[in-house]
């Protein structure tokens, strides 16, 4: 299983997945606000959203799993 993580702390702005959605490797599935940019979050890998832990207007912390991929 992968997980994709933050990349730095922010906002959920926008979740793009869902479970069981297929997602491709350098596809966008979260974007993050931060100082008012929006920081897109792309998949690793391809495969399948097994789970989504977060919810658009969530704050997460640099390395804090949002997604997970199999």
């Amino acid at each position: 299983m992968d997980k994709v993580q933050a990349s730095m702390a922010g906002s959920v702005w926008k979740v793009l997945v869902g479970v069981d959605d297929q997602v491709e490797e350098g596809q966008d599935v979260v974007i993050l606000e931060s100082m008012k940019m929006e920081i897109p979050i792309a998949a690793e890998v391809t495969g399948t959203v097994k789970a989504v832990h977060i919810n658009e207007g969530d704050f997460v912390n640099e390395d804090d799993v949002l997604v997970e991929i199999e």
